[in-house]
């Protein structure tokens, strides 16, 4: 409570309910995926989801010049 309360809402006015929604909802996605914990050596608690498969790689799919 106290870090996003520190990190977030001091540095926000929040000026309705849903407003607050969103503003947390952002926080959370933001602490979990991208923000640093030191109490995991420095590492993310849900680490961001790895490259889709978009099409063929470059190196299947020739040389690229």
């Amino acid at each position: 409570m106290r870090t996003v309360r520190a990190e977030c809402l001091d540095w926000v006015l929040i000026r309705n309910d849903r407003h607050l929604d969103r503003i947390l909802t952002a926080y959370l996605a933001h602490y979990n995926t991208a923000r640093p914990h030191r109490g995991i050596n420095l590492d993310l608690p849900t680490p961001p989801a790895g490259p889709t498969k978009l099409g063929t790689p470059a190196s299947a799919a020739g040389r690229i010049e």
